[in-house]
């Protein structure tokens, strides 16, 4: 009989296991976090974060980076944040990344090049959009970005909708996650074909800021701030292109 307070080894390394995927599921949920950010979140003290964050460095799942700053920066130096590297994205995605890319490879050489593959990415984007379409009809003008964002949560792109660094211009949504960022690296299509969709669904034109595809921690999507007097009468405009 183990005395009170005792961990058997085994169930120590499990625990630590847990609570280090818990720190690297929180960062996939909510993108590029600070220490403070991830204690506040996971009920941790910042010491036990570093700790279990420098394990995660060592293991090539997350990496430290300067904190991206949108609009005018303020002083001081930046803060830290962590991100997800690809290794560590890949330990969540159950997909078959190399057998996209090759049959969208073949469908580009057989059968129209770039504009082939501009035709799937919009009939895929199309064929998903009606869940977004009907999350997006049945909420408040104001609460459409929410309403997307808690949609595209769905089907796996950790989505949140935030005021923009001046709020009065809009709103951004952020995907924390992109079940395709490797394909999507190789064949931008994707990307555009779903910011097309998004300026759809939301009578207005939209830009997108970052991609996961591009290296970004975060697909951030700017959607200007929308006239509700107006907007059952909006009609959807052409969408910003993704970055190269």
């Amino acid at each position: 009989m183990k005395n009170v307070g005792e961990t058997p080894q085994e169930e120590l390394a499990t625990g630590e296991r847990s609570t280090r995927n818990r720190v690297a599921r929180s960062i996939l949920d909510h993108g590029p976090s600070t220490v403070a950010d991830l204690a506040g979140r996971l009920g941790l003290t910042q010491a036990a974060v570093r700790r279990h964050l420098d394990a995660l460095v060592a293991d090539d799942v997350v990496q430290p980076r300067e904190q991206r700053v949108y609009g005018a920066r303020t002083r001081g130096r930046p803060a830290k944040v962590f991100a997800l590297t690809d290794c560590g994205r890949d330990a969540f995605d159950q997909s078959y990344d190399q057998l996209a890319v090759d049959a969208l490879r073949w469908i580009a050489e057989r059968e129209g090049g770039e504009e082939a593959i501009a035709a799937f990415a919009r009939a895929r984007v199309a064929a998903q959009a009606d869940a977004y379409r009907a999350a997006v009809e049945a909420a408040t003008p104001q609460e459409r970005i929410q309403a997307l964002a808690k949609a595209l949560s769905k089907d796996g792109y950790a989505a949140t909708a935030r005021s923009a660094p001046l709020p009065q211009t809009g709103e951004q949504l952020c995907q924390h996650h992109c079940p395709v960022a490797h394909v999507a690296e190789q064949f931008p299509q994707l990307c555009e074909a779903e910011t097309e969709i998004f300026s759809q669904l939301l009578g207005t034109h939209v830009q997108r800021l970052a991609t996961i595809a591009h290296g970004d921690g975060v697909c951030t999507t700017f959607i200007p701030k929308i006239s509700h007097k107006t907007d059952d009468n909006a009609s959807a405009s052409t969408a910003g292109r993704n970055p190269a």
